[in-house]
């Protein structure tokens, strides 16, 4: 996969962290500036593979 492939919003970061952190956690990182960097893709929020792989480190 490359860097710059997103994995997806809220949901599929929760997914892709294997189920461990709700995705209700995700959105309180988003408002709080913390968690993985999200980007703005129209409407939707994403989250970038190596972004979140950085962050897990």
């Amino acid at each position: 996969m490359a860097s710059s492939e997103f994995i997806g919003g809220p949901q599929e970061l929760a997914e892709y962290l294997g189920g461990m952190v709700p995705v209700r956690s995700i959105y309180a990182w988003r408002s709080r500036g913390e968690g993985p960097r999200a980007y703005r893709v129209g409407r939707r929020v994403l989250f970038k593979k190596a972004d979140v792989d950085a962050w897990l480190e």
